[in-house]
């Protein structure tokens, strides 16, 4: 009966575009999206593919010339002022925080408090120095932007032999293919993901069109291979062969610090961050396909490895299943949401407000053209000796009427005036939808909240906003930071050596205006009573304080503490232990100095001494 099925899936709340939804296929437009409809791309990441490319025109500014491939060219005429990419912005900002802080749990105790304590402190400012290098404030934000306005973002970590760091490198979800296991959870992570997207042809070089594809896989440990090349003369691993001799002949070489079981044949390895041997490994492979070559059905998992042409790193090592030596895949897929049970992929925060955006764009082109016409104002004239004659409406401008001429002039700006409230109307409803109240936008009057409590409640929307995106992002915040740790001791940097793999959390700093007299209240009357003072100093760093280090600090302040120091010196009885918490050098003699008695010169009233050491006066 030509019945259509309706579509309800993650990407479904812009099947109310015809573009997006074709009403005869129920699929994205092949015109408006053609690289979703490339031969490589697998069927259920098109209409993913799709969603991002409209996302990224509202955000642009440019939903309109998408349109227009569908609408024609009245769909070019279309005013569109930026509102969703103020909105993208403002809550890039609210997730991110003021400020954001590394912080391993023990490292802010005090010094020699145990080695355990030392090893996070140690951690923690390797940690900040990496991040500081790494400019993990500004990838933040890239990736951050990507998740807020496409739902997703994507983070790789390497090892760069050159700088002797881990690189962070933040990438376009549209060019991330996970492998997602059909009957597993969405939530799990795949064991294969590729990273894809087509090179444009060069006729300067003599290239084709094609397609490149970066893929890390996990898999058994194998024999050691080493670059070489295939009859071809192209590029490729092979197992590295030992030399054969009389009574045997060549095996396989299996790389340095491998054990093979003889039970099973299986080769296991020691990671320096588990207590146990691993029997996997991650393997990268930096293929390039001619897109000319790739014919039948293959999609981009299962392109012909007898086409690839495979890269070669900077080092010289061949990009074909080179062995990274790390039990992990060093990609971190960031959704901007909490996925629905057995769901993979994050939201867009504009993806609920999308139609109150097109209604905004309606709005402001309707305002637009109104606006024309309270400027310049149509006028009727009745009685004109030459009907045949033009007039133009200008300042000084005569016209001469007959004896019944007159003047008609129609006043466009209640119209004008009732599109501009709509518009308001329509702001604010967008504004509800995505949960960004009026005072986090800025367009609210200070002067015109009656209390800091009223401010407070309309803030509740967006703190349960704020919580549910940071609530999603925490995990992948730990996961990170535990990768970098990871990754530096795989490269063997010397720094890290020795050093174990700490949970070391990101800290993103408030989002909203704090009360920071009140938080110091809370900290001068409950540190030492119900809390400690590193507490008090983490409670002061996430208020916004400006404190850079918060071990030095906490130095500083018991250097200072004189009183606490004569308490632990009458409890203890410990020169050396006081000196230790004033953070100084105790001194040589534990005996204790031999009293200094007066002398004549400091008796001008005649006492004796006997008088003077009785206390007496001379009175007895």
């Amino acid at each position: 009966m030509g019945l259509k099925s309706m579509v309800i899936d993650a990407w479904s709340w812009l099947n109310y575009k015809p573009i997006y939804s074709d009403p005869a296929l129920g699929m994205p437009n092949r015109r408006a999206f053609p690289e979703a409809h490339a031969s490589w791309v697998p069927a259920a990441d098109e209409r993913r593919l799709a969603a991002y490319k409209v996302l990224a025109a509202y955000d642009n500014n440019q939903a309109g010339e998408l349109a227009q491939i569908r609408d024609g060219d009245t769909a070019r005429e279309r005013r569109e002022f930026g509102d969703p990419s103020m909105f993208v912005d403002t809550l890039v900002a609210h997730v991110l925080g003021r400020e954001q802080h590394i912080v391993v749990p023990g490292a802010e105790q005090t010094p020699g408090a145990g080695q355990a304590d030392a090893a996070a402190a140690r951690v923690q400012e390797l940690l900040r120095t990496w991040a500081e290098n790494e400019l993990l404030g500004m990838r933040m934000l890239q990736a951050e932007r990507k998740a807020v306005g496409l739902g997703d973002a994507v983070y790789l970590l390497y090892w760069d032999g050159a700088k002797r760091r881990v690189r962070l490198k933040t990438y376009d979800p549209g060019f991330f293919f996970p492998v997602l296991p059909e009957d597993g959870d969405g939530s799990d992570f795949p064991e294969r993901v590729h990273f894809a997207w087509e090179l444009p042809e060069d006729k300067k070089r003599g290239l084709k069109p094609r397609l490149r594809r970066i893929t890390y896989e996990l898999g058994w440990i194998g024999p050691r291979t080493a670059s070489g090349v295939d009859r071809t003369g192209r590029p490729v691993r092979a197992p590295v062969m030992s030399d054969p001799t009389d009574d045997a002949p060549a095996t396989p070489v299996i790389g340095l610090g491998d054990t093979v079981d003889p039970a099973t044949g299986g080769i296991s390895r020691q990671y320096p961050w588990n207590d146990e041997p691993a029997w996997r490994t991650c393997y990268l492979t930096d293929a390039t396909w001619e897109l000319g070559d790739l014919k039948g059905p293959v999609d981009v998992d299962t392109l012909p490895l007898d086409r690839a042409r495979y890269a070669t790193s900077p080092d010289g090592e061949v990009l074909d299943r080179l062995d990274l030596y790390l039990d992990f895949i060093p990609v971190i897929h960031q959704p901007n949401t909490v996925p629905p049970a057995e769901e993979h992929w994050g939201q867009s925060s504009l993806a609920k407000a999308l139609q109150v955006f097109d209604e905004l764009a309606s709005a402001d082109t309707d305002s637009s053209r109104a606006s024309a016409t309270t400027g310049l104002p149509m006028i009727g004239i009745s009685g004109v000796s030459d009907p045949r004659a033009q007039y133009d409406v200008a300042p000084g401008a005569v016209w001469m009427l007959g004896a019944d001429g007159k003047l008609t002039s129609i006043d466009t700006s209640p119209a004008l005036r009732e599109l501009r409230d709509h518009r308001h109307d329509l702001a604010d409803r967008a504004a509800n939808v995505v949960r960004l109240p009026a005072v986090s936008l800025g367009t609210m009057d200070p002067s015109k909240v009656p209390s800091g409590y009223a401010l407070e409640l309309s803030l509740g929307p967006l703190d349960s906003l704020i919580d549910g995106m940071r609530l999603a992002r925490d995990h992948k915040d730990m996961l990170l930071l535990r990768m970098v740790q990871r990754i530096h001791h795989a490269g063997q940097h010397p720094d890290w050596i020795g050093l174990p793999v700490q949970p070391a959390r990101l800290i993103r700093g408030p989002y909203t205006p704090t009360d920071k007299a009140a938080v110091l209240e809370q900290v001068t009357a409950g540190v030492g009573k119900v809390f400690s003072l590193e507490t008090a100093v983490r409670m002061l760093t996430e208020a916004g304080f400006p404190i850079d280090d918060a071990q030095s600090e906490i130095e500083q302040i018991e250097s200072r503490q004189f009183e606490q120091a004569r308490f632990l010196a009458d409890a203890l009885g410990n020169p050396e232990e006081v000196a230790r918490f004033l953070g100084r050098q105790a001194p040589d003699t534990a005996q204790a100095p031999q009293p200094i008695l007066p002398t004549e010169d400091d008796n001008p009233d005649g006492e004796d001494d006997e008088d003077l050491a009785r206390g007496s006066g001379g009175n007895t």
